[in-house]
């Protein structure tokens, strides 16, 4: 036997066992919490994609009276595919738009266009921005792009640092709102400087409009002309509309008709997506109306969870932004995330109030976020009842803080 492979061998599998339990651990704290939102009677948000099969195939009887469900069904792209493409170039203004399954896909065809036509591969965007933190390097492993990050501070980039970046780019690739920096937005000034910043270095701009669609309360200005700074704008169907999924790249007719090669030879012209295209179309129908609602009622929501949590007597904390952007943000609160999550699931299950639904991210030592969001469902909701459940949840998360640190668990 060779010195030491003993232990090396021991140590190895206590080792794998240990991170096997964590992520059993994550497993079941995730179902629990997913078991408590989906039984409490109040939610901020009852978003779609949490419900079962049976409530999201209902989602299709809404079709009927809102498309012709007697026209032959999509083959490759066409029929209902090309209506909510027509339908999502109206709204943005653009020339044309071209459905896609995934926005990934979307933005890697968009951005590997655009850089044929300007001879340069190179993608200034933020270091905080969706495919620089979620995606797999899908930018440079698979679309032959190099993404530079102008900033990496969690804020939005200014027009100096756009303008002053140390290396030429062929595209400056915005995310509207940024979402892992609290769904911030800039001011309409801020964005038609920095805009105009890439312009000045003869770039075009892309806009990760993901969330596009709730941005126009805080911009003051409609879809088609925010969407008009860009020459090209990616937008989702499910993050806001409800849709099952799906994507849309709008801008020039001559762009998205090469985007949708592209998009064959990715594998994104699927046989057929009616389920998808008619959920999106319903989104547009029934959602985008609404979001105007919603995010004026976040900012209450945000108000009265701050008071709520302060005079509970939490030591610290944060909404952030303190006036929501979009009808999206985030909360701070000093404690590790895994007692702030039982501490919400304690409190949904206990007392059919579910404020925080979603999961707990560590950011250090004794800090953690989590995002809120406000939807159809938190209308219902007055500055007292926002309170109450603040009230209702610091109350259990002390006992939970206070039985950790008995048990040691904190210092695990």
């Amino acid at each position: 036997m060779i010195p030491g492979m003993s232990d090396a061998a021991g140590n190895g599998t206590a080792g794998r066992d240990e991170r096997r339990t964590d992520e059993e651990g994550r497993r079941e704290l995730r179902e629990r919490r997913v078991a408590a939102y989906r039984g409490a009677p109040r939610v901020l948000a009852r978003l779609g994609f949490l419900g079962t099969l049976r409530e999201r195939l209902a989602l299709l009887a809404e079709a009927d009276g809102r498309y012709d469900l007697d026209e032959a069904s999509d083959l490759y792209g066409d029929g209902v595919v090309e209506a909510l493409e027509e339908r999502v170039a109206g709204l943005l203004g653009t020339e044309a738009a071209a459905f896609f399954p995934t926005g990934t896909m979307a933005q890697q065809v968009a951005l590997r266009c655009w850089a044929g036509r300007t001879g340069n591969p190179v993608v200034a965007l933020h270091g905080l921005s969706h495919p620089e933190v979620h995606e797999r390097n899908a930018f440079s492993r698979v679309a032959g792009l190099r993404p530079v990050r102008v900033t990496s501070e969690p804020r939005m980039p200014t027009a100096a640092e756009v303008r002053d970046f140390e290396e030429p780019f062929g595209a400056l690739m915005l995310e509207l709102p940024l979402r892992d920096a609290g769904f911030l937005l800039p001011t309409w000034e801020e964005l038609t400087e920095v805009v105009d910043a890439a312009r000045e270095r003869e770039a075009v701009v892309h806009f990760d409009g993901a969330r596009l669609w709730e941005c126009a309360v805080h911009f003051g200005r409609p879809l088609d002309e925010i969407a008009g700074l860009a020459d090209s704008v990616y937008v989702s169907f499910y993050k806001s509309l409800d849709g099952f999924g799906g994507a849309a790249l709008a801008g020039p007719g001559a762009l998205t008709a090469e985007a949708k090669a592209w998009r064959h030879r990715y594998g994104g012209t699927a046989f057929q997506q009616f389920p998808t295209a008619l959920s999106a179309l319903i989104g547009l129908e029934r959602e985008l109306p609404r979001l105007p609602e919603y995010v004026t009622h976040a900012r209450v929501v945000a108000a009265a969870l701050r008071e709520g949590l302060a005079t509970a007597g939490v030591p610290w904390a944060r909404v952030h932004p303190e006036v929501p952007h979009t009808h999206d943000f985030q909360v701070w609160l000093p404690y590790d995330a895994e007692t702030l999550a039982q501490a919400a699931i304690r409190t949904a299950e206990e007392t059919g109030t579910m404020l925080f639904a979603n999961g707990w991210e560590q950011q250090g030592p004794g800090l953690a976020l989590t995002e809120v969001y406000v939807r159809a469902a938190g209308l219902e909701w007055t500055p007292d009842d926002v309170r109450t459940a603040a009230a209702d949840f610091v109350t259990r998360l002390t006992e939970t803080a206070t039985t950790a640190t008995g048990t040691g668990t904190a210092g695990r």
